[in-house]
């Protein structure tokens, strides 16, 4: 058996890699071949059965997808968009959970309830993972991907906690107004633990100098977060979205650049194989799904809960286009009363960042600066009815889907059909809806920003940042560690690099094509000398002439440098 699950492991990461590969080329979202391909797998001769626990998805899985994901969400965009992130991942799961739990209850007799509600929150929350692939390739618009994100971390917490209370319903052991205070209760806790996690590892591995060790720190951080505060009684997954959002946020303050390019390449990988894994793993365990559903001689038949699960898709989409239509007015109204404030706080700019009160009064200062930041967000990025047609019709179901239904008590009635009526809703609407998705934002012509726009805003970004930075090294009072000056001439060469690298960071449209020509055929000399360089290195490690650290040291720095110009 352990030599079985070795070999499923391996088959499953290189299917997992060649799917991410090829799913670009075809124009199809990764989640949506792995499902394909998984139910494909499930039914070739020879395979053996597999039941992967749901309670390790539940406690090994999703925890680290909801942390990858939250570390690379800015906090910023997550803030300003609160509202729309809120009422999507809680308000509307709520609603969903009892429409479709309504649904289910009319349709199947001896199921309570309490039961009903259960299924309706496995099957309420949407997995943001190929609405935003899609997203990102074609190039919606930004607000649009954060707002899918945003539900995705969030709306998980939702369902489970949901899920969790009806179930102790089932068995009588919770009121309604228990279900409120559990779930207030385990969101408060949530935050609170999630917020003490994040702070306290991001202090720990900023006090340390190897990436490889800040690295490893933070593969542990998703359970540091997720099991005290399931043991207590909070939301695990809604703390670990809290530790992530709070050490993407101070990543940038308190970690090296090594260490945040070595963690956001791993978790990338990690990122990679355990959502599409588990996308493959709903389409494998398919086969030997509906083996149990035909085997059950009591339940209801395949076809009868296949068919129950397309009408509670069809209910979720109804529920999920209805409440979006409010949801796109309020939006509206809000960019609406930012082009009516948006002078007055502009005004109100000037006037605290006069020279007079600028340097008397830092904070006030920068709430205005973020104030005014906030009122151009709002009135620069609305959501229109194009974007919220993409937005109402983003409802794949996904990984909370999968774990919670097979988490579902063994005394459940109707268990076997319950968990098929939630695969049914997962697959068809990440195959139907993912599958359409793509072209519903080629006819709605849904894009995202204007290429010129970001290159000039990226212009003058990189003037802002080096202004700064060259200011600092003109101040007469600098100083080096040991309280001498610094060489004049070198002061000049430094000012000179940080020009340089002023535009190498803003690449502005502006550039003539004299300019423009020197800075490629710099870069390509450079990449050039780096790969001859490197083919040398290696001649020097095949000759034995110097020693392994001394070469392992040597490839260390020209590997940096070959990062920097693109080498190979």
């Amino acid at each position: 058996m352990e030599l079985e699950l070795a070999v499923f492991g391996v088959a499953a990461v290189l299917i997992i890699v060649a799917v991410a590969a090829i799913a670009p080329k075809l124009g199809v979202a990764a989640p949506i071949l792995l499902v394909l391909v998984g139910i494909g797998v499930g039914y070739l001769p020879g395979v053996p059965d597999f039941e992967f626990p749901p309670e390790l998805i539940l406690t090994i899985v999703l925890p680290p997808i909801l942390y990858s994901a939250a570390v690379n969400v800015p906090l910023a965009d997550f803030r300003r968009n609160l509202r729309s992130i809120t009422g999507l991942s809680v308000l509307l799961v709520i609603i969903s959970a009892f429409g479709s739990g309504l649904l289910l209850y009319a349709l199947l007799p001896d199921l309570n309830l309490a039961a009903a509600i259960a299924l309706g929150a496995v099957i309420s929350p949407p997995d943001a993972v190929a609405a935003t692939a899609v997203g990102k390739r074609l190039g919606l618009p930004p607000r649009l991907v954060t707002v899918l994100e945003g539900e995705g971390l969030v709306n998980d917490a939702t369902a489970l906690v949901m899920l969790r209370s009806a179930i102790a319903a089932t068995a009588g052991a919770l009121s309604f107004w228990g279900a409120v205070g559990d779930f207030v209760l385990a969101v408060t806790l949530a935050v609170v633990l999630g917020a003490v996690v994040g702070a306290v590892t991001v202090y720990v591995r900023s006090k340390l100098d190897s990436a490889v060790l800040t690295t490893a720190i933070s593969f542990t951080v998703p359970f540091l977060a997720y099991v005290p505060t399931e043991e207590v009684g909070g939301s695990g997954v809604l703390a670990v979205v809290v530790a992530g959002l709070i050490t993407g946020h101070a990543s940038a303050s308190r970690f090296s650049p090594q260490d945040r390019i070595s963690e956001r390449t791993n978790w990338r990988t990690a990122q990679l194989l355990l959502e599409n894994g588990v996308f493959l793993l709903m389409g494998f365990e398919l086969a030997a799904l509906i083996e149990s559903v035909d085997g059950d001689a009591d339940g209801i038949g395949l076809l009868h809960a296949v068919g129950i699960g397309l009408l509670a898709t069809i209910a979720l989409v109804v529920i999920r286009v209805l409440f979006v239509i409010p949801l796109v007015l309020m939006l509206r109204r809000e960019q609406r009363r930012a082009e009516l404030v948006a002078p007055r706080v502009e005004q109100f700019l000037k006037r605290v960042t006069a020279p007079g009160l600028a340097s008397t009064r830092p904070r006030l200062v920068d709430r205005a600066k973020r104030a005014s930041a906030d009122i151009a967000f709002y009135r620069d990025e609305g959501l229109g009815w194009r974007g919220g047609a993409v937005l109402a019709w983003s409802g794949m179901r996904g990984v909370v889907t999968l774990a919670a239904a097979q988490s579902l008590p063994a005394d459940f009635p109707y268990r076997p059909q319950l968990v098929l009526i939630a695969f049914t809703v997962a697959i068809v609407t990440l195959v139907v809806q993912g599958g359409t998705l793509p072209l519903l934002i080629r006819k709605l012509g849904v894009t995202g920003t204007d290429a010129d726009a970001d290159a000039r805003e990226l212009a003058s970004l990189a003037d802002e940042v080096f202004d700064v930075a060259r200011e600092s090294l003109a101040n007469p009072e600098l100083r080096r560690a040991d309280g001498g000056a610094y060489d004049a001439e070198l002061l000049e060469q430094v000012q000179a690099v940080a020009s340089r690298m002023s535009r190498l960071l803003s690449k502005p449209v502006d550039l003539d094509e004299d300019a423009q020509d020197t800075h490629v055929q710099r870069r390509e000399l450079t990449r050039i000398l780096l790969d001859n360089a490197q083919l040398a290195l290696l001649d020097a490690r095949s000759s034995g002439s110097y020693s392994s650290r001394t070469i392992e040291q040597a490839q260390h720095r020209l590997d940096a440098e070959a990062l920097r110009f693109g080498g190979a």
